[in-house]
């Protein structure tokens, strides 16, 4: 069964990241992955702004509406995608729910700055009998699930310690790499702020974090993204060292070997082994696996209680619980 998909949102993940890239090799918007996966079919899209209609208009020859009800109004979608800023979430989905049922809903993330709104969600959304999933996309990605494959086989090793850099958050970027360590490493378990860092706005800064996992303890440093964006994971294994560079467009691992003249001694290789990632069709990923969710199968994606529980850790460290 195709299912129809109504965009909410046509900002850069809605519409603008690869809309002047005109390969297929290049997947990053909400309405490219649609528009291309054979299991879902894309009805049309909703945006404030004439611009952004125009532009949706211009390159995928489909509807456009100012409002959501008068864009439900047209159709009954199963799928709902929320690429709103994430104050109007909350909002936004009330009013999706105040009209249809879809089936799933894909939100951006986080799901809210405000942990009571969030709840209020991933409640509603439970309520209505709607699948809600968060738009985490790196847990998607072949080379990420291959990584939490390694770290369950034992191929990497406990005990695990490592280093995030990010920036633009903690609750808006840094909740990428928080959520995607929950993936690897399991649950939250505790933490603390080793420096409270700047304050972007009212609703998020960006301090320094030491933050243990069920399986690994790691370091969360702020970066400026004002003056290079620089995301990055290195972990330490007893078994090697695994590089997740560029925000996941490189992946390196370095098993340990015995050193070359002093016995006794284990080093690192120097030559590195690639992990085939897929982040240039990460937005494919994810609708690939949401069309997997559809037939209840399993799937790798953060639902809206996962990513609850992330945000509910995030607070929890910086104390606004």
């Amino acid at each position: 069964m195709i299912e129809k998909c109504l965009i909410i949102g046509l900002g850069q993940i809605g519409m603008n990241y690869d809309l002047t890239r005109n390969s297929e090799d290049f997947v990053y918007s909400h309405a490219r992955a649609f528009s291309m996966h054979p299991e879902f079919e894309l009805i049309g899209a909703v945006d404030s702004l004439e611009i952004q209609r125009e532009s949706f208009k211009k390159y995928y020859g489909l509807p456009t509406y100012s409002t959501i009800i008068e864009a439900l109004q047209e159709d009954k979608p199963s799928v709902i995608v929320i690429a709103t800023p994430t104050l109007s979430h909350h909002a936004v989905i009330k009013e999706v729910l105040a009209s249809i049922t879809p089936k799933i809903i894909l939100c951006e993330k986080p799901l809210a700055y405000d942990l009571d709104e969030a709840k209020s969600i991933v409640d509603s959304c439970k309520v209505a009998g709607v699948q809600l999933i968060v738009n985490y996309m790196r847990r998607a990605d072949p080379g990420v699930i291959e990584i939490k494959e390694r770290i369950r086989s034992g191929q990497i090793l406990e005990p695990i310690k490592g280093v995030v850099w990010y920036s633009k958050g903690f609750l808006h970027n840094g909740s990428h790499f928080f959520n995607l360590l929950e993936f690897w490493l399991g649950p939250f378990i505790r933490g603390k702020i080793i420096d409270a860092g700047r304050l972007l706005n009212d609703q998020d800064s960006e301090p320094d974090l030491q933050i243990e996992f069920k399986h690994g303890k790691v370091l969360f440093i702020a970066a400026w993204e004002e003056d290079f964006s620089h995301y990055t994971i290195e972990l330490l294994s007893p078994s090697g060292r695994l590089r997740y560079e560029q925000g996941g467009e490189s992946i390196f691992w370095q098993s340990t070997q015995d050193h070359p003249t002093i016995e006794g001694y284990k080093v690192l290789k120097i030559d590195s082994e690639v992990i085939s990632n897929d982040m240039n069709r990460y937005q494919w990923n994810i609708v690939n696996q949401l069309a997997i969710a559809l037939l209840g199968k399993h799937h790798n994606l953060s639902t809206g209680i996962q990513s609850l529980e992330t945000l509910q850790a995030m607070h929890q460290l910086i104390n606004k619980r």
